[in-house]
């Protein structure tokens, strides 16, 4: 019976341990499509978006990541500095949906509740799901009923995060989605008038700026530092 009851006292003291510190907040900044219409930029937003964010610190190294962004993607070719695209004349606004998870890794161990681990750069890996609006039926020519899809994004990106005020931190972030369709800009050869030619798949950019707030008991490496 005492060696079940110390057994028991070690898993629960471990447990406690390693109980990590959770994270959860917003981020708010700008949208820019790459693809097949307008701008070739990589980072110039042109439209607003907005996401909720929760981390779970696994160390001061690594946190899982999640978020869940709604925002519009847009593309109009007599913003384009390409000369052909300009004369061209296309444009869309696509109502997208967004939700990613992966991993957040610091370059320096972080830790708000240690007085010297309060900021680093970071680097972030996801998987995502996006929602968008694609073509369904051409109704009279030029215009088009839409229905929803959804495909596969890979986000990577890199910030930095800092200690704003106690158990608040802010963070600036630019991040890249590589996705798995052509489609974000409406362009398909069901309709001769949304067949651009384009054969490549889009991308999209976030940047933008987030508010967290840390809560949940720290590690227990951070007791005392």
């Amino acid at each position: 019976m005492g060696r079940y009851l110390m057994l028991l006292l070690c898993i629960c003291y471990s447990s406690n341990c390693f109980s990590q510190i959770n994270e959860i907040g917003f981020f708010v900044g700008g949208t820019n499509y790459i693809g097949d219409i307008g701008r070739t930029n990589y980072i110039q937003p042109n439209s607003a978006s907005a996401s909720i964010l929760y981390k779970y610190n696994l160390n001061p190294r690594i946190a899982l990541r999640g978020n869940i962004s709604h925002f519009s993607l847009r593309g109009d070719d007599a913003k384009s500095e390409n000369s052909i695209r300009r004369l061209r004349g296309f444009s869309f606004k696509n109502p997208v949906n967004e939700i990613a998870v992966g991993l957040e890794y610091n370059f320096f161990e972080y830790e708000l509740s240690s007085a010297k681990k309060t900021y680093t750069p970071y680097i972030l890996v996801q998987v995502a799901a996006v929602d968008y609006q694609t073509p369904f039926v051409e109704t009279s020519p030029g215009n088009y009923r839409f229905t929803r899809n959804t495909s596969v994004a890979i986000p990577f990106g890199i910030g930095f995060k800092t200690k704003l005020y106690g158990k608040i931190a802010f963070a600036v972030e630019a991040a890249f989605r590589y996705t798995f369709t052509d489609k974000l800009d409406h362009s398909t050869n069901r309709f001769p008038g949304l067949n651009f030619g384009g054969s490549s798949n889009d991308w999209y950019s976030f940047t933008g700026v987030s508010l967290v707030y840390t809560f949940g008991r720290p590690a227990c490496y951070a007791n005392g530092r």
